[in-house]
């Protein structure tokens, strides 16, 4: 059934693919949707692709409504009863809404609000009050009730405007009328907002990127969610709220051990909001996973957020000498192993990702999913985008998020498709190795942070002008996205 869809202006990239994730969470027929690959998506007459407004095919208003309720992104999903480019044209689309669709809801019994809401301007309460009794002519029997009403209508209007003021191009003005089906909790990012946060570091996820990473994982109550670079927590933070039950690593044995004291450490983000504490939290180093031989299919989901130079440089177990050769492998001591942390190594991102992948697609349940972002530089056009494979997953959303003039983050969800065997194995690390021959030295080497950095002179031609890249269309964006 279709529904219009109204997002938040924000984070375009991610609203339909959480959409989707979350369609495929609560849909009865999972095998169906995932058959499929995605919804069936469509705009209203004259709509630009960023506009939030949306008309979406999902199986069920049940399915609608829990969406509606767990998503970050999306402002409401609605039943739709009439729209137009003025208010005649809704008037006369409202009255050939059939009977059977609207009688239900209009009973002497019932309870109802009517919510103007306006895209693009804004409109005072006289004005407000004046468009909903322009509604006189739908047959409403019930009583209106602002603060808990039966069935809650929503009058949107957006305005025609060309792209001048920052927002998405509408050739025509529309006007919708809807019953609302769900509308999303967006109280919760207060709540768990990272500055008033117990335990932070510098790489601490924001909490609406958190719990858009949870819906993209499908987190859930009875679902195990691991995080192997745990870091303060943010990630699980989310999961954890969402019921699933948590389990984190870290090579840094500062973080997942001391913190900044016994009041203010990874557990303590946990016991600030009265979540479940996570089951454990290692020390471990994502290059050496510390799980038993043939342990495998543990966990429902892997998000992270990997090291990737930016912020903070990888690590991994080692040291330079013995990496380069330099000594030999040691074996420490019986009397030495209580509290022993070997020494550590630069880890660059293509080693680190390929580490990922395999871990996933071992760890993982069949259907499992795995979440992650991966840098990108847009500006450059000698820059390769192509992401990382493994025959275990199949990507299923890219969402970009830009961070500065040309750099972005690419959170990608993979769901595994496949069992591991050690040919799947084999053909994952020559996947990788095609990967790392082909791909950028910034990667290898760990150059992304001074390439991210660097000043904006050097990217300037000859004339002072910006270089204008095969991905300099427009982009409409609201604001922190």
């Amino acid at each position: 059934m279709w529904y219009l869809c109204v997002f938040y202006h924000r984070l375009l990239d991610y609203r339909k693919p959480e959409v989707e994730s979350l369609a495929d969470l609560f849909s009865k027929d999972l095998t169906d949707l995932q058959c499929n690959g995605s919804l069936e998506w469509k705009f209203p007459k004259h709509h630009h692709p960023d506009s939030p407004f949306h008309f979406v095919n999902l199986p069920s208003e049940e399915i609608a409504r829990s969406v509606a309720n767990r998503s970050i992104l999306v402002k409401g999903i609605f039943e739709l009863w009439g729209e137009g480019s003025n208010f005649e044209e809704l008037e006369e689309s409202i009255k050939s809404c059939p009977d059977e669709k609207k009688l239900p809801y209009l009973t002497s019994d019932s309870t109802f609000k009517i919510t103007v809401e306006t895209f693009g301007k804004v409109i005072s309460f006289e004005e407000q009050t004046e468009r909903i009794r322009s509604l006189s002519y739908i047959p409403f029997k019930g009583r209106v009730n602002l603060k808990n009403p039966c069935h809650t209508f929503w009058l949107i209007e957006t305005d025609d405007y060309d792209s001048n003021n920052g927002l998405p191009p509408i050739a025509g003005k529309r006007i919708f009328l809807g019953r609302e089906i769900g509308t999303a909790d967006r109280k919760l990012l207060p709540t768990y907002q990272l500055k008033s946060r117990t335990y932070l570091g510098p790489t601490a996820m924001d909490a609406e990127m958190a719990f858009l990473m949870a819906n993209q994982a499908q987190a859930r109550s009875g679902k195990l969610v691991y995080d192997p670079f745990v870091g303060t927590g943010s990630i699980l933070v989310a999961a954890a709220h969402y019921g699933a039950v948590t389990m984190g690593a870290d090579i840094d044995i500062r973080v997942v051990r001391d913190g900044r004291g016994p009041d203010c450490n990874v557990w303590s983000n946990f016991k600030q909001y009265g979540l479940p504490m996570p089951i454990g939290l290692l020390r471990a180093d994502n290059n050496l996973p510390p799980w038993r031989s043939g342990l495998k299919e543990v966990f429902d989901a892997i998000i992270c957020d990997p090291p990737y130079g930016v912020r903070a440089g990888g690590r991994k177990s080692g040291g330079r000498k013995l990496l380069k050769g330099v000594i030999g492998p040691y074996t420490v001591p019986d009397d030495k192993r209580t509290g022993h942390i070997p020494s550590t190594a630069p880890y660059s991102l293509v080693e680190c990702v390929h580490d990922l992948l395999d871990l996933a697609a071992k760890m993982l349940v069949m259907g499992g999913r795995l979440v992650y972002f991966y840098p990108v530089l847009r500006e450059d056009e000698s820059i390769d985008t192509t992401f990382p494979e493994h025959p275990c997953f199949k990507l299923v959303a890219i969402s970009e998020q830009l961070l500065s003039y040309r750099y972005s983050r690419v959170l990608l969800t993979m769901v595994k498709i496949g069992p591991y065997t050690e040919e799947i194995a084999l053909a994952a690390r020559i996947k990788h190795l095609e990967f790392k021959e082909n791909h950028l030295k910034w990667l290898e080497e760990g150059n992304l942070h001074s390439a991210v950095f660097s000043p904006a002179d050097n990217h300037l031609n000859g004339s002072g002008d910006t270089k204008i890249t095969k991905d300099s269309k427009a982009r409409y964006r609201g604001k922190y996205v």
